[in-house]
C-alpha cells in the first residue's frame, strides 16, 4: 500500500496505470496518477470543519469557497456519502470521519482508492453502508483495493481476492467459488483463530468498582453536553467485561477516566478495594493498572524512540526500568529482548524505532509491554485493531491466560466477535450511559449492532443503573 501510494520505495519491480510503467516518488505522484489513499489511522485535522478538510492541500483545484462547497456536495450526492461540510471533524463518529476521507481522495480526482481495514471500527450496519458506497464507486467505474483480514467481507464485497502472506503473494481466489476455511488456510495455512473462551474463571472477588461515574463538558457554543452519564460497573477477579458501543458515545472517557487522564464531575473509582478517584496517573499505573491504548501511536508508543525505551514508558518507577531513582537502562534493555521474544515481536533488534515496526508488532510490543508488570486490571481498547491473524490470535491468548490467572480485564473493542468471544459480561454504551447487558451465549453481532446504535434487540436486559 505504501509503495503504492509512493510513500516507500521498492527496491525492484514495476507499477503500471492504464498501461503506462508508473514511477511513484512521494504521494504527489500517486494523486496525480489518480490514486487515493484512505489509511487505517485517519488524516484529518480534528480542529478543522469537513470542507476545510478535503480542501486542504488542494485548493487549487476548486479554490476554498463555493467552487469548492459545490464539489463537495456533487460528489457526495452522487455516490451517496452524506457529507456536512460545515460540521468540526471532532464532532463526527468514526464512519462519518471515513466517508469524509473516502471524499477526499475522490475530490482530488483518484480513480484508483486504496482502502486500508475500512472496516475495523464499524459496526455491522455501517459496515453495509460503506459497501454500497464502494458498490457506488465500483459502478462508476472506480477501482477499489480492499485490504482486510475480516474473511465474511471480503468474499461479499471483492471481485477477485489476492491473499499475501509474510510479503508473498500465495495465491488468488475467485469469492464466487471460494469458502472462508479455503481462505483461511490460504492466509495462515491453517483455519482462522476464533475469539471463543469457553472456561468460566469468574471470582467473586471485585476487582474495580465504579460508581455514578459523571462527565460534563462544555462545547464552544457553550452548550454543557454530558459525556458520562452516571456510569456504574463492576468487574471482578478473573473476569472480562465487554464494553460495546458505537465510537464517540462515552468509551474512550470512561477508559481516560479510569485512568486518571480525565477528572470527573461525581463518582468513584475503587481498585482492589482502594479509592483512587483522587490518584494522579502515575500512582494509578502503580496500584496495577495496565493499558492498551485504542490509538497506539497517540498513547502508546513514541514513535522515534527504540524499542527499549519503548519497553519503559508508563512504567519509569517501577522494576526493571529503574533502581530507586535512576532508570536501569541495561536491565530495560534486557527485559526489552525477553518481550520480543515472548510476544514474537518481529524486529531486527531493540535499538530499531517503534516506528520501524508493522502495526502488529507495535501492539504485541505494547502488550508484551503491559503483561510485564502483572497488571491487577488490563484496560484493553481495541486490543487487535488493525493486527494480522497471527498477532491477533496472539493477543487473544495473552488475555485469555492472564484472565485465568486471575486478572480483571475492561474490553473496549468494535470487532464484535472478538467482543462476544472473550467476554464474560457485556454491557452496551449509549450517549455516555450503560443502556443494556448482553448474553456473550446467545447474542449475535447483528443483535448487538443494532443495540449499539440505539436500536431495541433480543437476547438484551436494560442495565440496572438505567432505570429512569
Amino acid at each position: 500500500m505504501k509503495i503504492l501510494y509512493g510513500m516507500q520505495q521498492p527496491d525492484e519491480g514495476t507499477i503500471t496505470i492504464d498501461g503506462e510503467r508508473a514511477v511513484l516518488n512521494n504521494p504527489g505522484d500517486a494523486i496525480a496518477l489518480g490514486i487515493g489513499m484512505v489509511h487505517q489511522h485517519f488524516m484529518l485535522a480534528d480542529n478543522l470543519t469537513v470542507l476545510e478538510n478535503v480542501v486542504l492541500g488542494a485548493e487549487k483545484l476548486h479554490g476554498i469557497g463555493g467552487r469548492a462547497r459545490a464539489k463537495i456536495k456533487e460528489i457526495s450526492d452522487a455516490y451517496g456519502l452524506n457529507v456536512r461540510p460545515d460540521v468540526l471533524v471532532e464532532e463526527l463518529g468514526v464512519a462519518d470521519r471515513q466517508r469524509v476521507e473516502i471524499l477526499k481522495v475522490l475530490y482530488r480526482g483518484a480513480r484508483t482508492l486504496i482502502l486500508d481495514e475500512p472496516t475495523a471500527v464499524l459496526v455491522p450496519q455501517e459496515v453495509d453502508a460503506l459497501f454500497d458506497n464502494l458498490r457506488e464507486l465500483k459502478a462508476e467505474g472506480l477501482t477499489v483495493i480492499f485490504i482486510s483480514h475480516k474473511l465474511g467481507e471480503v468474499l461479499s464485497v471483492a471481485d477477485e481476492i489476492t491473499v499475501i502472506r509474510r510479503g508473498t503473494t500465495v495465491g488468488t481466489a475467485e469469492p464466487a467459488s471460494t469458502t472462508p476455511r479455503q481462505l483461511a488456510e490460504m492466509m495462515v495455512g491453517s483455519e482462522l483463530p476464533t475469539p471463543e473462551t469457553e472456561e468460566s474463571t469468574v471470582t467473586d472477588v471485585p476487582m474495580l468498582t465504579i460508581e455514578g461515574l459523571h462527565l460534563g463538558q462544555t462545547d464552544l457554543d457553550g452548550i454543557e453536553r454530558v459525556i458520562l452519564d452516571k456510569v456504574s460497573l463492576t468487574i471482578h477477579k478473573g473476569e472480562v467485561l465487554g464494553i460495546a458501543g458505537v465510537e464517540g458515545n462515552g468509551q474512550s472517557e470512561l477508559v481516560e477516566a479510569i485512568m486518571g487522564m480525565r477528572h470527573p464531575d461525581a463518582g468513584t473509582i475503587t481498585l482492589d478495594g482502594a479509592d483512587i478517584s483522587q490518584r494522579a496517573t502515575r500512582q494509578r499505573r502503580e496500584a496495577g493498572i495496565g493499558y492498551i491504548p485504542e490509538d497506539r501511536h497517540r498513547h502508546g508508543l513514541l514513535l522515534e524512540a527504540p524499542l527499549w525505551e519503548n519497553r519503559i514508558l508508563g512504567h519509569v518507577t517501577e522494576k526493571p526500568n529503574s533502581r530507586g531513582f535512576l532508570l536501569d537502562n541495561k536491565a530495560a534493555r534486557a527485559d526489552t529482548e525477553r518481550i520480543v521474544a515472548s510476544y514474537d515481536v518481529r524486529t531486527p533488534g531493540i535499538d530499531v524505532t517503534a516506528a520501524s515496526l508493522s502495526g502488529g508488532n507495535q501492539q504485541k510490543l505494547i502488550v508484551g509491554r503491559e503483561m510485564s508488570h502483572a497488571p491487577k486490571l488490563l484496560i484493553a481498547a481495541h486490543p487487535t485493531r488493525g493486527v494480522d491473524v497471527g498477532a491477533q490470535a496472539a493477543i487473544w491468548d495473552h488475555i485469555r491466560e492472564a484472565r485465568r490467572e486471575g486478572l480483571a480485564v475492561l474490553l473496549i473493542s468494535a470487532d464484535l466477535d472478538e467482543l462476544i468471544g472473550l467476554s464474560d459480561t457485556l454491557r452496551v454504551m449509549y450517549r455516555g450511559r450503560l443502556v443494556a447487558d448482553a448474553d456473550p451465549a446467545t447474542i449475535t453481532p447483528e443483535e448487538l449492532g443494532s443495540a449499539m446504535t440505539g436500536a431495541a434487540t433480543g437476547h438484551l436486559e436494560h442495565a440496572e443503573d438505567d432505570a429512569r
